[in-house]
C-alpha cells in the first residue's frame, strides 16, 4: 500500500483507525511526545517492523524490532538521543504505524523491502539495492557446485535448487565454511562431465588436500558418491540439524573443559551460524522480486504464452502498462519492455499523468494513447504482446485508446491478480494457467515489473511535491 496520504486510511471495511491523531499543530511538542509513547507502550512485545510518519501521513523512517513496545517507545522516551542524522526526525513524527511478524529474520526481510520500495528520508542503511543472499545448489550438472549468490537469475543457476533468501549473510558464509568439512562439496564453477578422459590428469585445488573438497575435478570421487554427499547436505540444510549440533556442543564443552578455549570459540560461531541456517525465507514468498522475478527459462516462457494466446508468429517483444495513485494524488504511469523473455530496461518508459487523476480507466486511456499514437500512425512497430495490468475493465480502457488509431495492435492482454486470469481481446472467456505454468509466470513477471517502475515514479512525485525536491 503506498504511504502518503492526507486523510486517515480506511481499512478494507471502510472504517477509519480509531485513535487517529489530532491535526497537526493543535497539540505542544510535549503533548504530541505523550501521546506517542502511550501509543507505544501499548504495542504487543513482539517481534515487528514501524513506520515513522509525518502529519501528512509520509514515512519518514523504517525500522525493525524484536520486541515493538519497547524498540518504539526509547523514541519518545525524554532521554532519547538518535545521533545528528536521526535526531531531527522527532520533531516531524506525528504517528506511527506497525506490522507484527512471527520472527525477527521476518521483521528485517519486511523492513528491507519496505525501506527499498518507499524509500524513507531519515534511513541510511538498506538504500543500496542489494539484496540478502541465496544458497544455490547445481544439481542440474553431473557434479552440483554450492554457491552463495545474490543473483540467482544468472544462466548457471537455471534449474538450480535455490534456498533462501538468508537474512544473514555472514553467519551463512561461515555455515557453507564449516559445512563443506563433512560434506566436501566444491565450490568452484568448472564444467565438471562425468567419464572425461582429462580428469585423472586435473590436479586439484587446495581444498581437497586439507579435507574441504572431494575433487571431482580430478575423478577422485564418482558421480553416485558425490550426488549421495549433496543429496545429504540439502537434507541437512533443509531440516533441523539437531544431531550435528548436538555433536558441536560436545565438542565444544569438551573444548572448554580442557582449556582449548579458542578452539571452544569456533565451535560456538559454527554453532550459532549453523543455528541461522533457519533464518530464512522462501521464493514463493516473493521478498525480493528485484533478484527473484527473472529465473526461469525465457525461451521456455514466451513458447509456452506463444501457445496460450493461440499466436502462429512467436513472440519476441512484450510490453507491460501500469498505473499508480493515491487517491488521485501523483497519478503516474509506467510502460516496461520485455524482449525474449527478460527485461529491456532502455524500453522502460514514465508518464506523468495529464488527463485523469482517480481514474484507473481514463489513466489507461492515456498512457495507451501517448505511447502508441506512433505505432497507430505507421511510424514505429507493436511489440508482439501488449500486457494492461488489471481485469477486463482496464482491458476495455486500452481497447478505446486503440481503436482510435488506425493500425490495431497484434495482441493486447490483461492479468487480473487475485485469480490471475489472462483476458483476451476479441475472446469472451478468460485463459486460465496453471500457477505454474511459464507462460502465466512470463506474464506474472511483466506485470510485476511494470507495478514495480511505476511505484518508484510515484514515490518520487510524492518526495518532490512533499520535500519540495
Amino acid at each position: 500500500m503506498p504511504d502518503d496520504a492526507d486523510t486517515p486510511i480506511a481499512d478494507e471495511d471502510g472504517y477509519l483507525p480509531a485513535d487517529t491523531p489530532p491535526s497537526w499543530g493543535s497539540e505542544t511538542d510535549h503533548q504530541r511526545r505523550v501521546r506517542l509513547l502511550k501509543k507505544a507502550r501499548d504495542l504487543p512485545k513482539s517481534p515487528g517492523v514501524y513506520l515513522h510518519k509525518d502529519h501528512k501521513g509520509v514515512v519518514l523512517y523504517v525500522g525493525k524490532a524484536s520486541k515493538l513496545a519497547d524498540r518504539v517507545a526509547s523514541y519518545y522516551q525524554k532521554s532519547a538521543d538518535l545521533g545528528p542524522r536521526k535526531q531531527p526526525m522527532l520533531d516531524l513524527v506525528h504517528d506511527f504505524d506497525v506490522l507484527v511478524c512471527e520472527t525477527e529474520w521476518e521483521a528485517l526481510l519486511t523492513e528491507a523491502r519496505l525501506i527499498k520500495d518507499i524509500k524513507p528520508k531519515f534511513n541510511a542503511f538498506l538504500t543500496d539495492g542489494k539484496t540478502f543472499p541465496y544458497l544455490a545448489v547445481t544439481t542440474q550438472e553431473d557434479f552440483p557446485g554450492v554457491f552463495v549468490t545474490r543473483a540467482i537469475n544468472e544462466p548457471r543457476f537455471r534449474n538450480a535448487t535455490i534456498l533462501g533468501p538468508f537474512t544473514s549473510p555472514g553467519a551463512l558464509h561461515q555455515a557453507m565454511q564449516a559445512l563443506q568439512r563433512v560434506f566436501k562439496f566444491r565450490t568452484c564453477e568448472l564444467d565438471i562431465i562425468e567419464g572425461d578422459p582429462k580428469l585423472p590428469m586435473f590436479r586439484p585445488c587446495l581444498l581437497h588436500p586439507i579435507g574441504r573438497c572431494s575433487a571431482p575435478c580430478a575423478a577422485r570421487i564418482n558421480k553416485a558418491d558425490y550426488r549421495a554427499d549433496i543429496d545429504r547436505f540439502l537434507k541437512f540444510v533443509r531440516s533441523k540439524r539437531s544431531a550435528m549440533l548436538r555433536e558441536l556442543r560436545t565438542e565444544m564443552e569438551a573444548a572448554s573443559e580442557s582449556r582449548d578455549y579458542e578452539k571452544a570459540a569456533m565451535l560456538r560461531d559454527e554453532i550459532r551460524a549453523i543455528e541461522k541456517l533457519d533464518h530464512r525465507a522462501s521464493r514463493k514468498d516473493q521478498w525480493q522480486p528485484e533478484a527473484e522475478s527473472f529465473v526461469l527459462d525465457p525461451k521456455k516462457c514466451v513458447a509456452s504464452l506463444q501457445r496460450a494466446l493461440e499466436m502462429e508468429t512467436p513472440i519476441r517483444c512484450v510490453e507491460g502498462i501500469d498505473i499508480a495513485h493515491l487517491q488521485g494524488g501523483e497519478t503516474v504511469g509506467s510502460k516496461v519492455s520485455f524482449v525474449d523473455g527478460r527485461p529491456f530496461k532502455e524500453g522502460y518508459r514514465r508518464y506523468r499523468i495529464r488527463t485523469a487523476s482517480n481514474d484507473d480507466y481514463a489513466s489507461i486511456r492515456e498512457v495507451v494513447s501517448r505511447r502508441y499514437r506512433d505505432a497507430g500512425a505507421g511510424q514505429e512497430l507493436y511489440p508482439d504482446v501488449i500486457l494492461i495490468d488489471g481485469g477486463l475493465g482496464q482491458l476495455h480502457a486500452a481497447q478505446d485508446a486503440f481503436e482510435q488509431l488506425d493500425i490495431q495492435p497484434p495482441m493486447v492482454i490483461s492479468l487480473a491478480k487475485r485469480e490471475e486470469l489472462i483476458y483476451v481481446r476479441a475472446k469472451t472467456e478468460p485463459i486460465r494457467l496453471g500457477r505454474e505454468n511459464p507462460g502465466l509466470r512470463l506474464c506474472q513477471a511483466v506485470r510485476d515489473e511494470a507495478h514495480r517502475f511505476a511505484q518508484h515514479y510515484h514515490h518520487t512525485l510524492r518526495r518532490k511535491r512533499t520535500l519540495g525536491e
